[in-house]
Order: structure tokens, then C-alpha cells, then sequence
């Protein structure tokens, strides 16, 4: 049975009108008469509420949301079932997406689409601390309200990070086509950096008004994602400063190894470029190739630098044979993947959010940790490189030729004195073990509030403080081949 204007869904949530709909579900606007307050409501289609797969879809979307809490992600406010349908019901927005914008006023002013790239980057940097990628960025999915705040919806496909899930395998296409990265057009896993391509898009969308690749069809679209060459910002707009087409180029990368190391890095970034934009009243600043000297303690990886570009009259770096080749391989995954092709349709309506049990923490890399050391540091000087934002940057311990101490650590300031509920660390150097200490002093007197596991390149540690605050805790690394790195740690609390 339809749902209607005019029900009270649960008998709370007056149904005022229909404002979207969309390939798995409606969006209706919504009275709350016991909170008194206006709402939107996502009610799932009725010949999808049979059927577990897309149910499950839609209640993970729920759930993925409930964990975030950012002032550019739309609040979760409750889910439930109605009449055998399922339905979450999110903050009402007043607004509009970010696709209407650019619709009615083409280009934006630089300033003005550096800020809103800033903000989507921020909640996508939150969502990713949390384990959570979105994979289906836009400007539809991005709401703008009266005061000229980005909020980011819908994540009705957002995976974890490290999840092995049966609904999204790998050779399934999920995304929007205009938007979508290389990998995801080719069936590949999305991850983090996935999301940074597809907001690389919407950046070149809000500096030209158009996106950079078009065509006759979804495989048309697709396959210029795979093969052609990431456009210039400045051949559509010249008056756009060179290093923010540099940073859109770096995020449009084909290659996921050579965009930024992180979504925080994007974000950094952007925001850079938003600070000198400013500050130059849009002027261009001739000479400014976007390119900045990596830092100290930076990890030797291609992914530092910017895009190489080639030279008039260079050789090709492969043949012509091996290109059509890989071009080849490319047509035949994506004919293959786009008959199982998930078209997702634009819901246009506020969507996800806050409300979450899990919160993000501040945190600082304060200093090394070697009680059964022999009078040498642990590179004390890198210490605050694992809390800096850069995930190519990192703190690291000596080199060993065998490891035969209890342990050696970095000890964590949280500030004041707070019961961390997890702690996630991210390695270059996976295949060390490490638990976590915690203590009122940076200096000892540590106990362990996480047991031991095998680092891999992002690691989470369930913490139990068993019912005490502590403003310091160690990542302590019990055992380790040569050396260890820690680029990057971040904190939750739960509420």
C-alpha cells in the first residue's frame, strides 16, 4: 500500500508533502507533533521492503549515520517501521542541493566553491575516521541551507571500510556515473580515496559549471573516467589559481595511489587554497604550480607529488600495444559490470546525520615512550607527526636488528581526563603488535585498557577504561620487525 500525504507514520510524523523520490525510496516533509518541529522522512518502496537485501541496505544507511556527527553531515533522528515499510527520518533542511545551485548560477565565485569543497571534505574526513566511505558524492547529495552551509546526505550506499559485505562485492558498479572514480567505474572496491575522486568532480563541477567528462550513455561516461586524461580547471576557466587545479587534478587522479594520502590531506589542501584565495582577493598568482615541499618525516611514497605531466614530443611511458591493451581489459570489465549496473537515483532531500554513540576525540602526540630503553630516544622529534592530519607523515620508533624489550610507545595527550572508547591507528609499516596504556601521567604508571593485536594499515582498539578517565594513553608496540610507524592516531568517546 502507498503511503499518502497526510498519515501519521507511527503516530508521530504527519506526512505534509512529497519532496523527492528516487530508485529505493521517497522523501516526504514531515511534521513532528511531539517534538513539534519539521522533518524529513525517507520511507523505503514498497516492492523493495520484501525483499532482505535492500532492507538491510536501507537500515545500514541508519546505522552508518547514526555514527556521525559533523555540522556538514544531515542528523539522523530516528528509524523504525511503519505498515511493514522501513523509514529513517532525518533533520528537514531548508535549502536546496548543491546540483540546483550550480544549475541556476553556473560557475561559482572561487572563494565561494573552495568553501563549500571545504565543508563536504570535513564531513567526508569524519566519516572515514569512523570506518565509513560514502561512494556516492555529488552535488545532489550535498544540501545547502540558508546560511549557506554544505550538508552532506544520503549515504544509502556507504560501506565500512573494512567490511566483507555480500551486497557489495566486488564486480558490482554503485555510484552515479557522473561522478564516479576509475575503480568503482571498473567494479573495483571503493575506498576512502574513491570518495576523494568523486569529490574532485564536484570541485571541477562548482569552478566550470559542468562536469569533466560527458557522453552518450552510462559505459560511454564510465569509460572516459577509466582511460582519458584528468581535464584542466584552468583551460575551462583561466581566472581559477594554479595550485587549486593542481589540487583538483591530484584528486582526479587514476591512479588511487597518486591522489592524497588522506581525505584530511584533501582537506588541508583545499583549505590552503581557500586561505590564499582570500587573502589575494582572487587574483591569480602566476608562477604557482600548486606543488609544496613534502615535510619532514614524510613517507617515501609516488602519492606525495603532484601529477607528472608529459612533455610536447615525449615519448609514450608504454607502448601502443600495451595501452590498447589495458584499454581492452578495461572495455571488457566495464561491458561486463554494467550489466549488473545499480543505477542510484537522486533522492534531492535532506538525508543522514548525527545523534552518534560514537564520537571523535581531540588528540595530540605529546611524547615517546621508552622506559627499557638504553638512553636513546624514540625519535622524539617526529612525535607530533602522528597527530598532525597527514597520513604520509609519521612517527617512528629506532631501528632494530631484534627486539627484545617489554615495549616502547607514544603516549597520547586527550587533553583532559576522558574514557576513550576506541582508538584507531594507521601504519605504513602493518605486521607490528600493539595494545594501548593509559594513565593520569605522561611519564608512567600506565595500565592496559587494550589488549594486544597485529597492527595492518588502519587499526582499531576497542578500549576499556573500566569505568575510569585518563588523559593520557600510549600506543605500546610489544613487538616489531626493524621499526614501526605510526602516521596517524585518532580518538572516539562514546556517549
Amino acid at each position: 500500500m502507498a503511503v499518502q500525504v497526510g498519515e501519521l507514520i507511527v503516530g508521530r510524523y504527519e506526512l505534509e508533502e512529497l519532496v523527492g523520490e528516487g530508485g529505493m525510496s521517497s522523501v516526504y516533509r514531515a511534521y513532528d507533533t511531539v517534538l513539534e518541529r519539521r522533518v524529513a522522512i525517507k520511507v523505503l518502496h514498497e516492492h523493495y521492503s520484501h525483499d532482505p537485501e535492500y532492507v538491510e541496505r536501507f537500515r545500514r544507511e541508519a546505522r552508518a549515520i547514526a555514527r556521525l556527527s559533523h555540522p556538514n553531515v544531515v542528523t539522523v533522528i530516528d528509524r523504525g517501521e511503519w505498515q511493514e515499510r522501513q523509514f529513517i527520518v532525518f533533520e528537514h533542511v531548508a535549502g536546496e542541493n548543491l546540483k540546483a545551485v550550480i544549475a541556476r548560477e553556473g560557475p561559482l565565485p572561487v572563494e565561494r566553491a573552495l568553501e563549500l569543497a571545504c565543508q563536504v571534505a570535513r564531513a567526508l574526513a569524519v566519516a572515514h575516521d569512523l570506518g565509513i566511505v560514502h561512494r556516492d558524492v555529488k552535488p545532489h547529495n550535498v544540501l545547502v541551507d540558508a546560511a549557506g552551509t554544505a550538508k552532506v546526505t544520503d549515504f544509502g550506499i556507504a560501506r565500512a571500510l573494512d567490511a566483507d559485505d555480500a551486497l557489495t562485492e566486488t564486480g558490482t558498479v554503485l555510484g552515479t556515473g557522473q561522478y564516479l572514480s576509475p575503480e568503482q567505474a571498473s567494479g573495483m572496491r571503493a575506498d576512502e580515496r574513491s570518495d576523494q575522486y568523486s569529490l574532485g568532480v564536484v570541485t571541477y563541477e562548482l569552478l566550470t559549471g559542468e562536469v569533466p567528462y560527458s557522453g552518450d550513455g552510462m559505459m560511454a561516461i564510465a569509460m572516459r573516467h577509466v582511460r582519458d586524461p584528468v581535464p584542466s580547471v584552468r583551460a575551462r576557466r583561466p581566472d581559477v589559481p594554479p595550485r587549486v587545479d593542481a589540487v583538483v587534478a591530484r584528486a582526479m587522479a587514476k591512479r588511487p595511489e597518486d591522489r592524497f594520502a588522506s581525505m584530511e590531506a584533501m582537506t588541508a589542501a583545499l583549505e590552503s587554497c581557500l586561505a590564499e584565495e582570500a587573502e589575494a582577493g582572487g587574483t591569480v598568482k602566476e608562477g604557482d604550480t600548486g606543488i609544496r615541499p613534502p615535510r619532514r618525516g614524510v613517507a617515501p611514497q609516488g602519492s606525495t607529488q603532484a601529477l607528472p605531466r608529459a612533455e610536447a614530443g615525449a615519448p609514450a611511458r608504454r607502448s601502443g600495444l600495451r595501452l590498447a591493451g589495458i584499454l581492452l581489459l578495461a572495455a571488457v570489465i566495464l561491458i561486463g559490470n554494467l550489466l549488473v549496473l545499480e543505477i542510484v537515483f537522486d533522492d534531492g532531500i535532506p538525508g543522514l546525520g548525527g545523534g552518534s554513540d560514537v564520537t571523535p576525540a581531540r588528540v595530540e602526540a605529546v611524547a615517546d615512550f621508552d622506559p627499557y630503553g638504553d638512553n636513546r630516544t624514540e625519535h622524539s622529534e617526529l612525535v607530533s607527526e602522528a597527530t598532525d592530519g597527514d597520513r604520509t607523515t609519521y612517527w617512528t620508533t629506532e631501528e632494530y636488528r631484534s627486539f627484545d624489550k617489554e615495549g616502547v610507545g607514544i603516549v597520547l595527550d586527550v587533553g583532559s581526563r576522558v574514557a576513550l572508547s576506541r582508538i584507531t591507528v594507521f601504519s605504513d609499516t602493518p605486521g607490528f603488535t600493539a595494545m594501548i596504556l593509559a594513565g593520569a601521567r605522561r611519564d608512567g604508571q600506565f595500565v592496559d585498557v587494550a589488549g594486544e593485536q597485529e597492527a595492518g594499515d588502519r587499526t582499531t582498539f576497542g578500549v576499556d577504561t573500566r569505568g575510569e578517565a585518563y588523559r593520557y594513553y600510549v600506543v605500546w608496540i610489544t613487538d616489531l620487525n626493524t621499526r614501526a610507524h605510526v602516521n596517524e592516531v585518532r580518538t572516539f568517546t562514546s556517549r
